[in-house]
Parts: C-alpha cells; structure tokens; sequence
C-alpha cells in the first residue's frame, strides 16, 4: 500500500492498534485478534497482532514524537518512520530475504506495518544466551556488501544516487549519533553512564588528546561523507536471527554516509558479546567478525567487477582503495561504539547483564582498552585477524 497522509497523530494502544489492523483489511473482521505491546528499544512502540485461529501474526510499529529512553523533554520527529519505512523497500529491492515484508505504512500516524518475525530471536539475546547462529555473519556480510554497492556511485549513476540520498536526509536521527557515539562518551558529559569504579578508567579516556584528535577524525568522516545508503545503527540488537535465517530490522537512523559505518558497528556488538565471555567462549564471535568482513569484501568485489557504473572502475588500484578505506574506517567507527556502549547512555546487556560485579567491571575496563585501541591503530591494522589479537593484547 502507499504511504497515506489522511490520518492524525495519537500514540496507538493495544486495542487502537487492532482496530487499525481492522481498518486497513489486514484481518478479515471478526478475527479473534490479541494485541501485546513488545516495543524494548528506545524510541518506538512495537504492536504484535496475532489471529488467534490461524496463529499468524503482523507487527505495528510507531513512532513516538520523543526518545522513550529519555521522555518528552527528548522531543524527535515523526519522520524517522518514513525513512525507516522507505529503507527496508529500498534495502528489499537488493536483498528481499534479509529484511521484514512492509505492509502499510502512515506519514502522519508515523506507523509501518511488517511482517511478523516471532519465529526469530533478536540477535542479541541469542548470543547472550550462548547461541552462535551460524549463518549470521554470512548472510549480513551479504546484507551490507549489495546495499552499500547499490546505493553508491558504484551501482547507480550519480544523478539517480542524488536523488535517493536527498530522501534519506535524516539530520535528527544522525544528530543522536554524531553526540552519543562521537562526542559525549569522549567529554565530562550528563549524559554519560558508567559505574563509579570506573571513573579514573573513564577520566583517564577523557584526558587523551591523542584519542581525542582521531575521533574528530572519525566524527568527520560521519558528518561529511555521503558513499551509500547506511541502516545506521546496525547492532545485533537490529537483526532477528535464527540457525537458517536472517532479517534486518529498525533502519530509522538510515542516511547517506561512509561505506565503512555499519560495518564498524557490527564487528563492535560481535565484539562486546565477546567481551562478556570467558575466554574458551570467544571464537564463534571472532570468526564472525572474521568471516563477515571476508564476504563483504569477495561480495562486494564481485558486484564491482560485474555491476558497475562508474568509468574508473576498470583502472588498477580503485576497487583496493576502496575496500582498504571502508576497512580501515569499520575498525575505527567500531571502536567509537565500543566505548559509548561502555560508558555513554545506551548500553548493551552483553556487558550490564554480566551478574558478578567484578566481573562486569573488569570487561568494561577491557572494553574501554580495546575500543582506545582500535581507534588508535586503525590505520596500521591490515587483515581483520589482527582484531582477535589486539582483543588479547588489550586484555590486561
């Protein structure tokens, strides 16, 4: 269905969401329907209708004007559920098997209805529990690799790749990154949330001129470069997941920006799991940073050789410089994440739900360590096995 502009904002409830359901004939009336409010993110509401009957099931989700994490002194837009919604058909005209179907989508009710994924785990509470899910970095490797190709100058002429970015102009959602991700963690900022323990950790990070030049550098890069369509806040948490199957989910943050972004985010959830691990349980999230990077590289070559549109494709060294860019700057932006999944204002369970204080402690202050680190020898770091090793170097 098209996006339509008839209705009027109201937060939805359990029933007005199916009464919604109703009224856009996505059940036949009548149906014994059952409504939950599932939504634990930050910034929506997350209705799951189900039919009682048939046990099948869609997903509501809307918009609130405001960060749910924070409340209404934190007002957003309502126009992140347009992007979002325009993301995942964008993203499912290249890799319709990793994203939810849309339904219905509403500009003035900010609401998207998709498909229903109950039959999937979020990725996140799978590899807390200890699940590997061996498909995972195979299949968003994929992901990434062709809806960054696609996006780009490499797989749409420039005036068709204007375009498209000038309806992913997304400057609020981005302002919540350039600060939470690139500032904040960085600074004496009221934002900021870590345990007292960890403070002359954190004070120390705070006084590093050094670390602080480079991710200027890094904040840079986000704020100027526009090389393809990003989902932008790609950690495991956005990713349902199962042993067979994969679906991306929540691009609301998606904009034009560096190729190396979304990556950098993945390989930093994939690493914060690890860092909530004992040591003998590290593997599977090592080859998985390992093995996501491989096939978006062979992927991503492939397209280039095959698909693409620009003249200079062909001329020896191009395609080199771009991976080693999109590389080099993933292991940075993964770093950033690092740290402000640390100490900054949204953290991760990987890390928080670690029970034995001294513990959770002590892998946050590993974390602290590793992200500084890959932040800083970003640029000397040249195959993606050498992230397992500075892993063990940053250990003590």
């Amino acid at each position: 269905m098209a996006i339509s502009k008839q209705s009027v904002y109201e937060p939805l409830t359990e029933s007005t969401a199916i009464s919604l359901a109703l009224r856009l004939g996505l059940f036949p009336e009548g149906t014994p329907l059952t409504c939950r409010e599932i939504g634990d993110g930050n910034l929506n509401l997350v209705f799951h209708i189900v039919d009682q009957n048939t046990n099948k099931g869609i997903i509501i989700k809307q918009a609130l004007p405001y960060a749910k994490v924070v409340g209404e002194s934190w007002p957003l837009t309502l126009k992140r559920a347009v992007i979002e919604s325009n993301a995942l058909r964008t993203f499912a005209s290249y890799v319709p098997e990793y994203v939810p179907k849309v339904y219905y989508s509403d500009e003035s009710l900010a609401v998207t209805v998709m498909e229903d994924l109950s039959h999937l785990q979020i990725a996140r509470k799978g590899l807390i529990e200890g699940k590997t899910y061996p498909l995972l970095s195979q299949h968003i490797g994929e992901f990434l690799a062709k809806t960054l190709f696609y996006t780009s100058d490499f797989g749409l002429n420039q005036q068709q790749k204007k375009q498209l970015a000038q309806s992913f102009v997304n400057p609020e959602l981005c302002k919540i990154t350039e600060d939470l991700v690139f500032t904040d963690p960085f600074f004496d900022h009221d934002t900021n949330n870590f345990e007292e323990e960890l403070r002359d950790d954190v004070e120390a990070l705070w006084n590093d001129s050094a670390l602080k030049l480079e991710t200027a550098k890094l904040k840079r890069k986000f704020l100027t470069e526009g090389d393809a369509l990003l989902h932008g806040d790609l950690h495991t948490g956005s990713i349902f997941a199962s042993d067979e199957e994969t679906k991306v989910i929540d691009p609301e943050f998606a904009f034009y920006g560096p190729i190396g972004f979304d990556l950098g985010q993945f390989f930093a959830n994939l690493l914060l799991n690890a860092l909530s691990r004992n040591e003998e349980e590290r593997e599977p999230l090592f080859v998985h940073v390992e093995k996501t990077w491989k096939v978006f590289r062979e992927t991503f070559s492939e397209l280039w050789e095959n698909h693409n549109v620009e003249t200079y494709a062909k001329v020896p060294g191009f395609l080199q410089e771009v991976l080693d860019k999109a590389f080099t700057d993933a292991i940075g932006f993964a770093g950033c994440e690092i740290i402000r999944r640390t100490i900054g204002l949204a953290h991760v369970a990987d890390l928080d739900g670690i029970e034995e204080k001294e513990k959770r402690l002590n892998a946050k202050r590993h974390a602290l360590r590793l992200g500084k680190t890959l932040i800083l020898k970003r640029e000397s770091i040249s195959e993606i096995q050498e992230i397992r090793e500075l892993f063990a170097q940053t250990a003590e």
